[in-house]
């Protein structure tokens, strides 16, 4: 976007943040300054911002620039390690919701994505959403069969409207990068790009069903977490159809308990199902607030939850996943020196950094949380600053690792809300460590190898070959750096040269030029003087192109 046609939007911002009394932001920008000398044309917010805190101001406003700011301040939320505290837990509060699009251009898109009139995928169709937000819409349909099914619509020209609204983001977050006195700590343009990743990723329902699917094959047993089944028949890049399931928000103390569920168990099997997702398969669900997460009334005596909303996933590298799981369990056993080496040897901070200066800063975040009762320990909250701690000691944090620092204060808040009196720690520990046995085992290990055996076979007869290869690439690179070395010290030769050549030119040439002046200028002293000077610079000039 060219500032030109930024302006008026960046303008809108301004005027929207003023409104609510953000000034702040305002100034840290400079060139919206002026506007604050208008601020009574500006007309008032819907409610009275005064005495509510900076981050409640914060969410108000994104709610009314729209909805991309809105996905903006979800994102912003996740990252406690930018933002502060209190406007984090603000900003977590940000719902997407939208008035809905018409149900007959949703029917349009349908028919258009999967090449059929709407009477022939189902048996009916509600043009009524059930939910709207601003990627997609949700509506209620019938299969053939006779089956409920929930069919997930992308607006029509959303892609559009997020293009030309991410590039006024993009304008904002340069802003803040050139005018922000804290602009390396927030880092304005990851931040937006952070932003573009998910928003892109929403706009592939496919995607979106391929999540679902996994994570559904993941507990295939539905014991403990249902997922709905994808009709992938009826699926396409702008549609999702969905089986329909109900329940109850997980955050509906009042419906959980008149079912008669046993909040305590389900408390604590939504901390396994946690550290299950992220240890053992390697994918999560990373969006887990009430919203997405049910409980299902009808199962009393083995409750179980379901998931909904499979736009944002999350997995680790392998090799993340295994320093982190030994980082928690380091963690547990409160060993900080064995912490503080699993970050360098995990290569999250630099090698040359003093091990026993970072122990001694983990020890110092988690002494004083194990002065507490285990029930009362957070270990989304420990988590979280012990990354902040890190970072003083150049911690390179994955944005992964960010995902799943947001998914834990979730789930934690989720176990907390169904039993306030629950032990994260007692909860976690025996799963996480079985987990590990399981997956680190000889058995395992002898799993692993036998999948690769075919491989190792197959390549077994090019093994010569690739030897002898990699020892003539070894041979070459050796002839190259011998190579490299000379050509590095015939430049280094041939820099002084010019060096010397300009330096000369350019003395000899103002000695003359001074000579010149001195005899012109200054007849009484005689012709020995400007001589020797002329000559010096004549002596000088020839030095310099000698050098040539």
């Amino acid at each position: 976007m060219t500032p030109l046609k930024a302006v008026p939007g960046l303008l809108r911002v301004a005027v929207v943040l003023l409104r609510y009394r953000l000034d702040e932001l305002v100034d840290a920008t400079h060139l919206f300054r002026p506007l604050k000398l208008v601020r009574p044309l500006l007309g008032r917010p819907i409610v009275d911002v005064r005495p509510l805190s900076r981050g409640a101001r914060i969410r108000l406003a994104l709610n009314e620039l729209g909805p991309i700011f809105v996905k903006a301040g979800q994102v912003l939320s996740t990252r406690r390690d930018l933002v502060p505290g209190d406007i984090a837990d603000e900003l977590a509060l940000l719902q997407d919701q939208v008035p809905p699009f018409p149900g007959e251009e949703a029917r349009i898109v349908i028919e258009r994505e999967l090449k059929a009139p709407i009477g022939e995928l189902y048996a009916s169709f509600d043009t009524i959403p059930l939910a709207s937000a601003s990627i997609a819409q949700v509506h209620p349909a019938t299969m053939k069969d006779g089956r409920s099914v929930v069919v997930k619509v992308l607006r029509p020209r959303i892609e559009e409207r997020i293009a030309r609204d991410v590039r006024l983001l993009h304008s904002l977050g340069e802003l803040a990068q050139r005018w922000h006195p804290n602009s390396d700590k927030i880092r304005p343009l990851d931040v937006v790009a952070e932003v573009e990743k998910m928003l892109s990723n929403e706009l592939d329902l496919q995607r979106e069903g391929a999540s679902a699917s996994l994570l559904r094959r993941n507990f295939a047993s539905g014991t403990d977490m249902y997922v709905p089944d994808v009709y992938w028949e009826l699926t396409s890049a702008r549609v999702l159809t969905l089986e329909r399931v109900t329940g109850v928000s997980c955050d509906d103390i009042a419906a959980i308990d008149a079912a008669g569920i046993d909040r305590k168990v389900l408390a604590a099997k939504g901390v396994r199902l946690f550290y299950e997702q992220v240890f053992r398969d390697n994918f999560f669900h990373a969006d887990a607030h009430p919203g997405n997460i049910w409980v299902d009334p009808t199962r009393v005596t083995e409750p179980r939850f379901i998931a909904l909303d499979f736009g944002i996933m999350g997995s680790l590298p392998e090799a993340d996943q295994y320093w982190l799981a030994q980082n928690f369990i380091a963690l547990f056993e409160r060993d900080y020196a064995r912490i503080a080496k699993l970050h360098v040897d995990a290569g999250w901070m630099p090698a040359n950094v003093r091990l026993d200066e970072l122990e001694a800063a983990v020890r110092t975040v988690c002494e004083p949380y194990f002065t507490r009762p285990l029930s009362q320990i957070s270990i989304a909250e420990l988590v979280v600053k012990l990354f902040q701690t890190a970072r003083r000691f150049e911690l390179t944090l994955q944005p992964q690792l960010i995902l799943l620092q947001k998914t834990l204060l979730n789930i934690e808040g989720v176990g907390r809300l169904l039993d306030p009196d629950i032990d994260i720690w007692a909860v976690a520990h025996p799963v996480l460590k079985r987990i590990l046995r399981e997956r680190y085992s000889p058995l395992h290990t002898l799993r692993e190898i036998r999948k690769r055996v075919p491989e190792w076979f197959h390549n077994a007869p090019q093994l010569p070959e690739m030897v002898r290869n990699a020892l003539r690439q070894v041979a070459v690179g050796e002839q190259r750096m011998v190579a490299d070395l000379e050509l590095l010290s015939h430049q280094r030769n041939l820099a002084r040269r010019v060096v010397g050549m300009i330096g000369g030119s350019v003395l000899g040439s103002t000695l003359i030029v001074s000579a010149t002046l001195l005899w012109t200028l200054a007849p009484q002293h005689g012709l020995w003087p400007p001589l020797c000077v002329g000559a010096s610079g004549l002596l000088a000039f020839a030095f310099g192109w000698m050098r040539r």
